[in-house]
């Protein structure tokens, strides 16, 4: 085998886990921060995740479950979250 054919095959191994990720996680819409509080606001208790996000933690990310689906933003800091929501601080958040 040849080192070329050695390192393509390393990146179809790669490609592989990215679609592995991605089918595992289901499906993640990104959404800009006012469609994000909205989707916020017509649910009773959300759950919401947030880490730190972008160069050196400067940003945030946020991710809540809605109907099947996971909704995902970054914003420039911290957001207005409903009172009745659940809010998880992760390390990282990790969105393929």
């Amino acid at each position: 085998m040849t080192a070329g054919a050695g390192a393509g095959g390393g990146a179809a191994a790669a490609a592989a886990a990215v679609i592995q990720a991605i089918r595992a996680s289901g499906v993640i819409v990104r959404v800009d921060e006012r469609e994000f509080r909205a989707i916020l606001e017509r649910q009773e208790a959300p759950v919401v995740v947030t880490a730190p996000a972008g160069f050196l933690g400067r940003k945030r990310a946020w991710m809540t479950p809605y109907r099947g689906l996971a909704f995902h933003c970054v914003t420039g800091g911290e957001i207005p979250l409903p009172g009745t929501a659940e809010v998880i601080a992760a390390k990282k958040l990790w969105v393929p």
